[in-house]
């Protein structure tokens, strides 16, 4: 897989990262919602990580390996 791998989790990684980001900017700005935004950042972590799970093993079908 190699650098095919790499070029799969960097833009999960990315997508993590703003995820992160958007989750502490709202909560900064509205400290009454932080546990509703707590909860829906995390669902969007879990879904981004198994979208790029995913990814890694089709890349693994498809490689035969």
């Amino acid at each position: 897989l190699g650098r095919d791998h790499i070029g799969q989790r960097i833009p999960g990684a990315t997508a993590q990262g703003r995820t992160a980001v958007a989750a502490c900017d709202g909560m900064a700005r509205n400290p009454g919602a932080a546990g509703q935004i707590r909860g829906i950042a995390f669902l969007g972590l879990v879904l981004i990580e198994s979208l790029v799970i995913y990814t890694l093993v089709i890349a693994f079908i498809i490689n035969g390996k």
